[in-house]
């Protein structure tokens, strides 16, 4: 059962969860970013957040998808959304940008993404490893 944090109102995993706790306006942080960049986001906040057991939660630089852990992360950028996930193996190939070793079985990996038409199956399958490890 989630927690629900009496400051800002940000649902949790538990009570004693580490969070950056203040009220964030989630359209804040697409402030001056293209109708691409928002709808590219509203896609990806469309599938993922339907998944079971997926706390979405807004700090004043991203967005995060949270299972047990965090495995998902959404930055939009000025021109970009950079997004975070992991895999148990690491990702050489396009379109992710970096693959880093996060721990001792998992790593960290980047995707760009500037328009929905970027948004391939691979991406999600990708995303929902990362919800299955996390």
């Amino acid at each position: 059962m989630p927690y629900t944090c009496p400051k800002c109102d940000r649902e949790l995993t538990r009570e004693s969860q580490w969070h950056h706790c203040a009220r964030i306006n989630l359209d804040d942080l697409f402030k001056g970013k293209s109708p691409e960049l928002v709808l590219t986001f509203d896609k990806l906040l469309a599938e993922v957040s339907d998944w079971p057991d997926v706390l979405v939660g807004v700090t004043p630089n991203c967005v995060t998808f949270v299972h047990r852990q965090t495995f998902f992360v959404i930055r939009p950028m000025q021109k970009a959304l950079d997004l975070k996930f992991y895999s148990s193996a690491e990702i050489k190939q396009p379109p992710v940008i970096k693959s880093t070793a996060s721990g001792k079985k998992r790593f960290e990996n980047h995707i760009r993404l500037g328009d929905v038409s970027e948004l391939r199956p691979q991406l999600f399958a990708w995303v929902r490893e990362s919800w299955e490890m996390l």
